[in-house]
């Protein structure tokens, strides 16, 4: 039933609990089969002679041998009955310990053949063609294992942290920063980000710095010393500090009520690229044409 019915990352008797009345109905089949079966043994059992009940009941009475696993297990092995050790006993006689002349296991014999065909291909790869050595195979290893792991910390929301947080744009990561903002942070900045005792989050104006990195380690680690906001990394999830602090993203060039007046310093991204004003390449373009319009013009009025 898991094999065949996809349910993601749970089981499916979990996912779905339909399949778990469905394995209880199963189980109850099962069980009245036995029972049916049951009762027509003990009724075909009554039916019997004497004799014939004997020969049921000894029958029965048999245990079940796994023959093919006994005979499989012999040709492994190819060891001896107690009953015909007296073909291979040695004349070796040790305080009345006889010793037995096994052959080897057959299987012991196989695994050796085995390490021998290993031996030589190794030798051959390694040795003689040189494809690879250990040392590269260990650093291949280790740089797929590091981009692994890279991947998963990218994907992994709850191991994010100030180095590896991302903005957020999904609207339900956006939904749910506004919500631990509107939980945790209006007393201080106000529901619209204007600010109150905290400063505006509004404006170009950041005291500890701009972008989501920095909002992200300000809700983490907390404000200035001594003043300021708390830490919050004990009280929320890396997930959800990287939310609210997409959202607060969200605040800058809005509008609020009652905006408080600005604090700290502009704050440019350097990892921003650089804007370029065309006005100032159109006058430096423009002012060799002028400049020699200019020229031409006072050679027409001397001439």
């Amino acid at each position: 039933m898991e094999y065949f019915i996809d349910s993601g990352d749970k089981l499916a008797i979990i996912e779905y609990p339909i399949t778990q009345f469905f394995l209880l109905l199963v189980l109850m089949i099962l069980i009245a089969i036995e029972l049916i079966l049951a009762s027509i043994e003990n009724i075909m059992f009554q039916t019997l002679t004497e004799e014939g009940k004997e020969r049921y009941l000894e029958a029965k009475s048999k245990k079940f041998e796994w023959t093919w696993a006994k005979n499989l297990m012999a040709k492994l092995t190819k060891s001896r009955s107690i009953e015909r050790e007296g073909e291979i006993v040695l004349d070796h006689n040790y305080d009345g310990i006889r010793e037995l002349d096994n052959v080897l296991p057959p299987w012991w014999v196989y695994l050796f053949y085995a390490t021998i065909v290993f031996a030589v291909v190794y030798l051959v790869r390694f040795h003689i063609i040189g494809e690879y050595d250990q040392k590269l195979e260990y650093e291949q290893e280790v740089a797929a294992a590091q981009l692994a792991i890279e991947e998963y910390k990218r994907t992994a929301k709850d191991l994010v942290d100030a180095s590896t947080v991302e903005f957020l744009s999904d609207d339900s990561d956006l939904a749910a920063g506004e919500k631990i903002f509107q939980a945790n942070c209006v007393a201080c900045h106000m529901a619209d980000g204007g600010g109150g005792i905290g400063p505006n989050l509004t404006d170009k104006y950041w005291i500890l710095g701009g972008g989501i990195k920095n909002i992200f380690t300000t809700i983490s680690e907390g404000g200035r010393d001594g003043k300021g906001m708390i830490a919050w990394k004990q009280t929320l999830k890396p997930v959800e500090m990287a939310q609210v602090a997409s959202y607060v993203m969200t605040l800058g060039g809005t509008t609020p009520a009652n905006p408080k007046e600005a604090e700290g310093e502009i704050w440019v991204d350097p990892n921003a690229p650089e804007e370029t004003n065309g006005t100032e390449s159109e006058t430096e373009e423009t002012a060799p044409e002028e400049m020699e319009q200019a020229v031409d013009s006072t050679n027409v009025a001397m001439n």
